[in-house]
């Protein structure tokens, strides 16, 4: 999974944009762009936070420098806790020419002390995009891991990971019935990045485009 493989493997399945999503981190987001930029490919520079719930949300960022300055925020908030490689794997940074340039000392899976609740604002003023992550699955989403959605949620759009359940998960939580619902691949090995089956609408190919479309909800 270094950055030109990404890259590279988006592009020989066909794939118009791509998101950089890794848990609680953007430090690899630079050298990702770079190399979707080289295939033509638009990509997002974003992370998968782990809120204090322990509930996966989806940030997603219009420029690079606002997700680099979010990446810094939350690694503050993240606990100091040392990665084990022999157990958690190897916490590597790549540089543009696709070479190991670093390491993040501190596990990246932990939870972060940056509750849900105000989530949305706090990445907002980031200029970026906040949704809940594989809102469907068991562990880890909002709705396994608070029980419901919080009624004064400002998200317009949320990730179900099986769309086969969206009907259910909709009956059982009406909030959703006014996002914008998407699915990816949510890959964290270079087989599991799928083919380009799904679509999205937008005003133009740019960052800010995707950005815009989903930020308005269904419609």
């Amino acid at each position: 999974m270094t950055p030109a493989n990404i890259a590279g493997m988006a592009a020989v399945k066909g794939l118009d944009v791509i998101a950089v999503t890794d848990h609680n981190s953007c430090r690899n987001c630079p050298a990702v762009l770079a190399a979707a930029q080289e295939y033509g490919i638009l990509a997002i520079p974003g992370m998968e936070i782990n809120t204090s719930e322990e509930v996966h949300a989806v940030c997603l960022f219009e420029e690079l420098a606002a997700a680099m300055d979010f990446d810094a925020y939350v690694y503050e908030h993240l606990m100091a806790f040392p990665n084990k490689e022999e157990i958690f794997g190897k916490q590597q940074i790549y540089n543009l020419e696709d070479q190991v340039c670093g390491i993040v000392p501190n596990l990246l899976i932990n939870a972060t002390d940056i509750s849900f609740e105000g989530l949305w604002e706090t990445v907002q003023r980031f200029g970026g995009l906040m949704f809940p992550a594989h809102v469907d699955k068991a562990a880890n989403s909002l709705i396994a891991n608070l029980g419901f959605i919080p009624p004064d949620s400002r998200f317009t759009v949320a990730e179900v990971k099986d769309l086969t359940k969206l009907h259910k998960v909709k009956k059982e939580n009406p909030y959703l019935e006014s996002c914008r619902i998407i699915s990816n691949s949510d890959a964290h090995y270079l087989e599991h990045i799928h083919e380009p089956e799904l679509t999205l609408h937008v005003r133009e190919k740019s960052v800010r485009g995707v950005l815009e479309a989903l930020a308005g909800g269904k419609n």
